[in-house]
């Protein structure tokens, strides 16, 4: 992610079921018809894990960020093609070089208890999240405002972050330098606003149970303890938009298990199931059936550090040429996942002047092919060029069923290579995400799902240093291209996307990461639940305009 920061999904588009993974673009999961709406507006979805936190500043994993999206209402929301709806934001004037926002705020929204919603509870939600003593897993994403790193860092007091209430309905926030995505991030939980009152009334119990949370948003959750493994998110009567929410009812119950999912979807116990690849293969011509591309990708770093044969250039070529991502996508996974045009996800963003994907853009072709005679010649020249015989390598993955498919057919597609032995690591994901981040490995399967629709939101992961970059690639004319636009051509839309097409360009000339694949997320939904809105990037899914036909 942008900006050193972090990413807490393991396989984002399987990380959370039916409603919100983290990737087409923005599409409705079906379209509306002129059959009327039914008269019980409710509907049955799953979760893969429990809700850990209703706290705007604490939470960190899907389901929780999913649940806040739609229990809370920030400045924007994000509609179909991750195009920025306006929420509490009625107009936005932007001075200063880019670096000045003034936000004129709704005055007909108020929270549960029936106070109003204003500028305030944006201060103090935002100073709140980035007061060190927090400890906000997502707070990384406010680097962007005036005197952040300074707050994180304990120099300056909170009410020192470049936020301020003009009043009660307008909003001004300082960045320390332009942020081109800054509106995109405004979409998301972290930069909701929190009632003061209710929080420092609650304590720790804060957002720990429905009924210890206060909700400005569309819906309001009950029937939560803090444990539940079921739930409902009700309309939100005090909600300043309630007569474009038709459902009354959303019942979420927790389903880790893609063969229970199908048959609680099959009994019409849930309205949308997600699933797995052997489930996909044999369902292939239900018509319910979804998919949903783009956002996330699988990679394969490499320890350069580590292994001095992974410093060559030729050495990287040769292992990302030695493996067949086609074959990958289409016949070992067999769930929707498409092989990768690079390390950019497709259907993230498009050229602000042809509306291309940037991934087509950005593509090398020898970046992402197999090609297993040019790998061995290459191989062969690397190796010599470091003066090493044999390479023997071990590739570290999490324990979880896809993950080793995915490791032991990487296995097998290297070891054709001559002189290249692979041995397998398989471990529990927090342990193998520790052992990553201290560059305790070989070679390791990684992912990563965007945060927000902009290029930058991968390509940042690749900068010389980045806590993301476990592999310790360093490119000095891949920094130069990353820094300018995010400096330079901030302000210039064209330039700064040809800034991170050329940078796409040169991370895949220079093999700095081998993609493997862009994950798919593969959904049933009954045909009668309309107004799905889902996106690549950022809260995937919006199920706030969805309604039960007849």
């Amino acid at each position: 992610m942008i900006l050193n920061g972090k990413h807490v999904g393991v396989l984002v588009g399987v990380s959370l079921l039916v409603m919100g993974g983290l990737a087409a673009c923005g599409q409705s999961s079906s379209s509306s018809s002129s059959k009327g709406l039914a008269t019980k507006q409710e509907v049955k979805l799953s979760a893969k894990s429990e809700v850990t936190t209703l706290d705007v500043s604490k939470a960190a994993d899907s389901t929780s960020l999913t649940m806040l999206y739609h229990t809370q209402e920030g400045l924007f929301r994000l509609g179909k093609n991750e195009k920025l709806v306006n929420a509490l934001a009625t107009k936005t004037t932007v001075t200063n070089g880019g670096k000045r926002y003034i936000f004129k705020l709704r005055k007909t929204n108020r929270w549960n208890d029936g106070k109003p919603v204003t500028a305030h509870d944006f201060v103090y939600s935002w100073q709140r999240t980035a007061n060190p003593k927090t400890a906000s897993e997502y707070a990384y994403l406010m680097a962007g405002v005036k005197n952040f790193n300074q707050v994180q860092s304990g120099k300056l007091a909170p009410s020192q972050l470049g936020v301020k209430a003009l009043g009660n309905y307008r909003l001004e926030v300082t960045l320390s330098k332009p942020v081109a995505y800054f509106k995109l991030l405004l979409a998301f939980p972290t930069f909701f606003p929190q009632e003061k009152s209710v929080v420092v009334k609650e304590g720790s119990r804060y957002g720990h149970s429905g009924s210890t949370t206060a909700y400005d948003g569309p819906f309001k959750m009950t029937k939560w303890t803090g444990t539940s493994q079921s739930w409902k998110l009700v309309k939100n009567p005090k909600f300043w938009d309630k007569k474009q929410i038709h459902l009354q009812t959303m019942n979420f119950q927790v389903v880790a298990d893609p063969s229970t999912g199908l048959n609680l979807y099959q009994k019409k116990a849930l309205d949308a199931t997600t699933l797995d690849g052997t489930q996909v293969a044999n369902l292939k011509n239900n018509s319910d059936m979804k998919t949903f591309v783009g956002g996330s990708t699988y990679y394969m770093q490499m320890n350069e550090k580590r292994v001095k044969a992974l410093k060559n250039v030729k050495v990287r070529q040769a292992l990302s040429l030695a493996i067949d991502k086609q074959q990958l996508a289409s016949h070992v996974l067999r769930d929707g996942s498409k092989a990768p045009l690079g390390f950019v996800s497709q259907n993230l963003t498009q050229n602000p002047k042809t509306k291309a994907d940037f991934a087509k853009d950005a593509y090398v072709k020898q970046g992402v092919a197999y090609d297993l005679p040019q790998a061995k010649k290459l191989l062969k020249a690397g190796l010599k060029a470091t003066g090493t015989k044999q390479l023997n390598l071990t590739l570290m993955c999490d324990d979880l069923a896809v993950t080793k498919t995915v490791a032991q057919y990487i296995q097998a597609e290297l070891e054709k290579l001559p002189n290249v032995k692979v041995s397998l690591n398989t471990l529990p994901y927090k342990t193998r995400l520790s052992r990553s981040n201290s560059g305790n490995f070989d070679l390791v399967l990684s992912s990563w799902g965007a945060d927000f629709a902009d290029p930058i939101n991968f390509l940042s992961l690749m900068t010389t240093g980045n806590t993301n970059n476990n592999g310790s690639f360093s490119d000095a004319q891949y920094d130069a291209l990353i820094k300018r636009s995010e400096n330079q051509d901030a302000n210039r839309p064209t330039a700064r996307y040809n800034d991170l097409v050329k940078a796409e360009k040169r991370l895949m000339t220079q093999q700095g990461i081998v993609a493997l694949y862009q994950p798919a997320t593969v959904e049933l939904w009954n045909a009668k639940v309309t107004g799905y809105v889902w996106n690549p990037a950022g809260m995937s899914r919006g199920y706030q305009w969805m309604a039960v036909e007849k």
